[in-house]
């Protein structure tokens, strides 16, 4: 399967292939925890990357209605399952769970082929002019799709 740069958008969820370099382990040859917390950060700015080309009218009008808007994490909640090791190739899977007033929950997922490595529930606000605001209509239309689509799977 071949994958481009920024993930792969398929059916409400975002696929981001990731090899592990030797920079991302620990002495004892695994990946160091705070490494996931990298992968899953490429993982949903490319998500959002995706969703912004596929509705790029919509980003559009986003950036209209709260210029220089942003989304940023608010909460995380992560478990760590089993390790990656050196040269592995990693699928961190992002989906939409939940679409509501200023925030997206995202769950993320860290994989080796079918093997769940790490799993986390990711909260990010929506956030315009230094402050948390709601997420304007369509734009919150968009990831709703994307997240009943997600559900479908």
């Amino acid at each position: 399967m071949h994958f481009s740069l920024d993930g792969e958008l398929r059916d409400g969820r975002h696929t981001q292939v990731v090899r592990v370099y030797y920079e991302d382990t620990d002495f004892t040859g695994i990946v160091y925890h705070a490494n996931y917390l990298r992968y899953m950060e490429r993982g949903r700015t490319n998500y959002l990357r995706l969703i912004g080309a596929d509705h790029r009218a919509l980003f559009e009008q986003t950036e209209k209605e709260a210029p220089g808007f942003a989304f940023v994490v608010r909460a995380m909640g992560i478990d760590f399952r089993k390790p990656a090791r050196m040269d592995d190739i990693l699928h961190v899977v992002s989906e939409p769970v939940e679409v509501k007033g200023a925030s997206v929950t995202i769950r993320q997922r860290v994989m080796r082929d079918d093997e769940l490595l790490v799993e986390a529930q990711v909260r990010v606000a929506f956030v315009s002019g230094g402050r948390a605001r709601p997420i304007p209509r369509p734009l919150r239309i968009a990831m709703k799709a994307d997240q009943d689509a997600a559900g479908e799977g």
